[in-house]
């Protein structure tokens, strides 16, 4: 865990490795392998573009992949959280909540999660944004993909 809490303005998480290193690596190899295919149009060269751009995808959808499992995953546990924390009229509610705004939930405190689903299912709170905003005791997740 680092040492600094976390909090909306920091909350976000990069990997160095598939942002800042193998994205741009491999956009850029995209660029020098059209370059060369335009520089010296052969079958060969027009392949190393089609690979190039495949092996890009291939990078992304490992990521979104990631994302969509681990989506779940918080998914049913804010789910099950709700079902512990909520007095029983928000339980009745819980299907109401979608994923996006499940997933900002996560941040929420235990004792401000009525409170912030209330404001959630009677429209005062939109966006995943707008909800981590609002969270006055902030809960730490340093798990993420």
């Amino acid at each position: 865990m680092p040492d600094r809490p976390q909090t909306f303005d920091n909350h976000t998480r990069y990997h160095a490795l598939f942002h800042f290193i193998g994205i741009p690596i491999l956009s850029i190899n995209i660029i020098v392998k059209i370059v060369q295919a335009v520089r010296f149009p052969e079958w060969e060269r027009y392949w190393d573009v089609i690979v190039a751009i495949a092996i890009l995808i291939a990078m992304y959808l490992a990521r979104a992949y990631s994302l969509t499992v681990q989506n779940r995953v918080i998914r049913l546990e804010e789910r099950l959280r709700l079902q512990r924390c909520l007095p029983e009229d928000l339980r009745a509610r819980i299907d109401e909540l979608r994923t996006t705004q499940l997933i900002a939930l996560r941040f929420c405190a235990d004792e401000e999660l009525p409170e912030m689903t209330r404001a959630i299912l009677s429209g005062e709170l939109h966006g995943r944004k707008d909800i981590k905003r609002a969270i006055k005791n902030w809960r730490a997740d340093w798990l993420r993909v």
